[in-house]
């Protein structure tokens, strides 16, 4: 399932600082860069829907990091690779486009993404979050992976609130409609 996503914030070499490959109900995704200008490659278990929700994640990270640091053109140069690992469960899905946006955006402005956090949403180009499907099966396989937050679309208030309580106990549950929400919740939550 795509609930967990970029586990691990990119370190300035492009490696995920705390990879989990022993949670293969979790899809896991890394992100790292290379020489050249301004692209996306991505590897491993991505569908077709999956491969335009990356290209559709990168023109909105390019987008999203010059509002958070306007003289940054690092997603404007930077030829990048994102793999979803073997070991990840094969999806074809839309869901996960919040958290390629992350993990793109955790490399690009090295900050870590917050720790024990799933996170599950398509993204429109503009910002949206939209709905996804199979909460309760994300919400299990983050469970299994020791999150303590998930964050899922507004529009899935009713999946979570469905949920026997035994799968809701210790997590909380962050509901958000753009991805600005997203950004706030991963990545700027010192602040």
């Amino acid at each position: 399932a795509e609930a967990e996503a970029a586990a691990a914030a990119a370190k300035e070499a492009g490696t995920p600082e705390e990879a989990q490959p022993d949670k293969p109900d979790a899809a896991d995704m890394d992100s790292g860069r290379a020489r050249g200008g301004g692209s996306l490659m991505c590897t491993g278990k991505l569908g077709d829907v999956m491969l335009e929700s990356s290209k559709i994640a990168h023109t909105l990270a390019r987008r999203y990091a010059r509002t958070v640091q306007p003289k940054s053109s690092f997603l404007e140069r930077a030829v990048l690779h994102m793999h979803v690992p073997e070991g990840s469960t094969p999806k074809d899905g839309p869901s996960a486009g919040a958290a390629m946006v992350t993990s793109l955006l955790s490399l690009a402005l090295g900050k870590p993404v917050r720790q024990h956090l799933a996170m599950t949403g398509e993204v429109s180009l503009t910002g949206l979050v939209l709905p996804i499907g199979g909460v309760k099966e994300k919400v299990i396989a983050a469970q299994r992976a020791g999150v303590k937050h998930i964050i899922l679309p507004s529009a899935n208030q009713r999946d979570w609130v469905e949920l026997p309580d035994n799968l809701r106990e210790g997590l909380e549950i962050h509901f958000v409609s753009t991805y600005d929400d997203v950004y706030q919740i991963a990545l700027n939550y010192e602040s």
